[in-house]
């Protein structure tokens, strides 16, 4: 193999990680979602900066923490004084959005480098 077909190959791996793990988070946020809906009878907004929140709350930031990550988490728990159209864009795109248009840019990448691999093969198995 070669380094071209290593980094496709790489490329398609982390491509179908993403697509398909991104699928499964968009599963499980509807699922909740109804969840909710059924239980309470309402549906619950879940935007991106409530996504963020919980996503960095959880694994990456912890309460005495500085830095990029810790400004961005206060930047979308408080009301912002810069970037206003941003925070509110975050705050109204569903977080299912989101997931499901992250989860086919990482099919897309992994489809993409599964077809180069392919063709590399095709074009290995005419020049032999």
């Amino acid at each position: 193999m070669n380094g071209r077909a290593i980094v496709l190959r790489i490329m398609s791996v982390l491509g179908a990680v993403i697509g398909y793990g991104c699928f499964a988070a968009f599963l499980s946020l509807i699922g909740l979602q109804l969840y909710r809906w059924f239980r309470e009878g309402e549906w619950p907004h879940i935007g991106m900066s409530e996504g963020l929140r919980a996503v960095l709350g959880h694994c990456c930031i912890k309460d005495a923490d500085t830095g990029r990550l810790a400004a961005l988490a206060h930047w979308l728990e408080a009301p912002p004084v810069d970037w206003l159209g941003l925070h509110r864009m975050l705050e109204v795109i569903p977080s299912s959005f989101a997931l499901f248009a992250l989860s086919i840019v990482g099919n897309c990448i992994h489809i993409y480098g599964r077809d180069r691999i392919e063709e590399l093969k095709r074009n290995r198995s005419a020049a032999a």
